[in-house]
């Protein structure tokens, strides 16, 4: 069994124990990240970490140094013994009141890792739920622990037959999924909504928008009738192509545009893996 990293040890499963009083535990005030292990190397580290230190900025949270972090996921990730795992990454506000203030404690570090399957997902069923995203949110922009709306939406998503749900924002625009950024074919464009529109900054969609033709776009819910091929991305999905988009079959897969981002992204991706080779020999 992988052993955890915890404030600065690697303690064993049954060991790594957190106080009741964690103001991660008692308010969800905390962020995280997710993180591609593939063959004990963690992929996009550095846009993680940079990631973390600016959702904890966000929400006023001192992140720790992040030579502590980068220890921490090293460590963590040396373990895994399968092709492909997963790193998460949690910074908590530490021990605190049973109430919305934080006192004047050190953070809570957390390190685990989880397997992940070596094929790629297999194509999605999407739906876009009821509740929009508030662009206008103090936590836009921060990946913070505190998940339990998109703990619903997804489970309203899975109660209607799909994988993932969409949410639309204040503004009626397309925003994001509940663990997922969202690309669309429209009129031969390939779009994904700006941060303007209360998406989180995901890791893979700016890799993906630097190395395709990706662009960024409002896209309004009166539009995605017109949707001729979309796709899914996140650190474990990769691209993800999208079979039905609320409720409408999207066709023979992978459309044009998915096939030629997703091309574009493994190209990208394998570049980075020889560079980082390169490095470390």
């Amino acid at each position: 069994m992988p052993l955890v990293y915890l404030n600065g040890e690697l303690v064993e499963e049954d060991d790594a124990v957190v106080s009741v009083f964690d103001h991660g535990l008692v308010t969800g005030d905390g962020v995280f990240e997710s993180i591609l292990v593939e063959d004990g190397s963690p992929f996009a580290l550095a846009e993680h970490l940079a990631r973390l230190e600016q959702s904890a900025a966000l929400i006023g949270l001192q992140a720790p140094p992040r030579p502590e972090l980068e220890r921490g996921v090293g460590l963590v990730a040396a373990q895994s013994k399968t092709h492909r795992a997963k790193v998460r990454l949690t910074v908590t506000g530490g021990v605190g009141p049973l109430a919305s203030n934080r006192q004047d404690a050190p953070p809570t570090v957390i390190v685990a890792l989880s397997p992940l399957g070596d094929e790629p997902a297999g194509p999605a069923s999407v739906v876009v739920v009821p509740w929009p995203r508030s662009e206008r949110s103090a936590l836009v922009g921060a990946k913070t622990i505190s998940y339990a709306e998109n703990v619903v939406a997804l489970a309203w998503a899975e109660a209607h037959g799909a994988d993932e749900a969409l949410f639309l924002n204040l503004a009626g625009n397309l925003c994001e999924g509940t663990g997922s950024n969202i690309f669309v074919a429209l009129g031969g464009r390939l779009l994904t909504p700006p941060l303007s529109a209360g998406c989180l900054a995901g890791v893979t969609r700016a890799l993906l928008l630097e190395a395709s033709a990706a662009e960024e776009g409002d896209i309004p819910s009166a539009s995605l009738g017109e949707v001729s091929e979309a796709f899914l991305t996140s650190t474990t999905r990769g691209v993800q192509p999208i079979s039905i988009f609320d409720g409408r079959s999207l066709g023979e897969l992978p459309g044009p545009l998915t096939e030629s981002a997703g091309t574009a992204f493994e190209k990208l991706a394998a570049d980075r893996r020889k560079a980082s080779g390169a490095l470390s020999s």
